[in-house]
């Protein structure tokens, strides 16, 4: 098994680790927030929370498993080089488990707020029906082989792919609105710097090993972050440069006459006084 070459590079990494868990964890919150405030989730695209389910779990299984399995862990070894540290760490998998949480209470909340005339495509619908479909037959096919190495990185590859498929519809929905509101600002900027301090920890990794097989060996978090940071910069351009939200308007205030009764007064004082011209 592989070790560190550097305290502070291990440090770095571990550190480095925790913020990109931090920021991804707490980016649930803010839409969660919204939704309760609102007592709607018009604006937030259902396809997207079920989307992210299932790319969510995919992602806990994945992580998961390289994590606290040896037998993975020993089949990684004889692909990689036993030289090779696992690429998975803890806050990965403590990631995973919340997301799958929050993730669920999403769609709880979709179930009893105000929807508006929005709802869950077939689509979407027919995408995760196919994909866990898909994902049984991959068991069946690894259970005689005990190719858990090889199944593991099924489920990787689906979180990767589910990361694009599942983006896509809220950046549409944006676009068709013509507006972001309902969609939470805070999501996507914490999102942003998850997926940024996640893809420096895997190169503090790789610089530390002094080899990027690492990068092979989870290609799947590396991809992720970078799907995320390219589409929450999509996400940041519809909010500040396409879509700005416009407050609206404050009026100027206006004297509302209940009666003529309130105008006598005013009336009076002016005809006691008139006006005097001197030449």
């Amino acid at each position: 098994m592989a070790s560190w070459n550097s305290i502070q590079l291990e440090i770095t990494y571990r550190v480095l680790g925790w913020i990109g868990f931090a920021c991804w964890s707490v980016g649930g919150y803010p839409q969660v927030i919204l939704n309760f405030r609102r007592k709607s989730v018009v604006g937030l695209s259902f396809d997207f929370v079920l989307l992210s389910l299932t790319k969510q779990s995919s992602y806990l299984i994945y992580n998961a498993s390289l994590y606290f399995s040896s037998a993975v862990q020993k089949q990684y070894w004889e692909k990689y080089g036993s030289g090779q540290m696992i690429p998975v760490a803890v806050n990965d998998v403590a990631f995973g488990s919340r997301s799958c949480l929050m993730t669920a209470f999403v769609l709880f909340q979709i179930a009893i707020y105000e929807r508006g005339t929005q709802k869950v495509s077939k689509i979407a619908i027919g995408i995760v029906i196919a994909v866990w479909s898909g994902a049984a037959v991959c068991v069946f096919v690894a259970l005689p082989t005990h190719s858990w190495l090889w199944l593991i990185n099924i489920f990787n590859s689906i979180q990767v792919c589910m990361t694009v498929v599942k983006y896509t519809p809220q950046a549409f929905l944006n676009f068709v609105r013509k507006s972001t509101d309902g969609f939470s600002l805070g999501s996507y900027l914490l999102d942003f710097s998850g997926g940024v301090a996640n893809y420096v920890q895997m190169t503090v990794l790789a610089i530390d090993q002094d080899s990027w097989v690492n990068f092979y060996g989870n290609m799947g978090k590396v991809l992720l972050s970078l799907i995320s940071i390219f589409f929450d910069l999509v996400f940041m351009c519809q909010r500040f440069l396409l879509y700005p939200s416009k407050k609206a308007p404050i009026p100027p205030p206006q004297i509302i006459i209940k009666d003529k009764e309130s105008l006598e007064p005013l009336l009076q004082s002016s005809s006691d006084h008139p006006l005097t011209h001197t030449v």
